[in-house]
């Protein structure tokens, strides 16, 4: 099986297997609205520093491809802690992926990931 896709909330990880691109970013999107919905929307404050809800990952979604593409897709979607989301193409170094006017999070993550593999690394 081909596509995994983890789903880090708070200590708990999952982790699901997919044949196919499209299943796995529509599992991705449903968890990742339902994570989206429940996300704590309060500020932390610690003892110099004040961080707000969106700057928090509350949830993080990724998917990673096929081993035998090379390079292998890594790419995913934070979750903020207040129910923003921004998607992402690679592991270490992470490059935020533009979203265009009226698209969502999940659907820039499709249209970036339809396109060949070299340009998710």
């Amino acid at each position: 099986m081909p596509w995994t896709l983890t789903v880090r909330a708070g200590p708990r990880v999952e982790r699901l297997r997919f044949d196919q691109l499209e299943a796995a970013l529509d599992a991705a999107e449903v968890r990742g609205t339902e994570l989206a919905r429940d996300a704590p929307r309060h500020a932390m404050d610690l003892k110099f520093k004040r961080i707000e809800p969106v700057e928090q990952v509350a949830a993080r979604i990724e998917l990673a491809g096929p081993e035998r593409l090379v390079p292998s897709v890594r790419a995913g979607v934070d979750v903020r802690g207040d129910g923003s989301s921004e998607a992402y193409l690679g592991r270490a170094r992470r490059r935020l992926v533009d979203r265009r006017r009226g698209e969502s999070s999940w659907a820039a993550l499709r249209r970036v990931l339809a396109k060949p593999a070299q340009s998710a690394s």
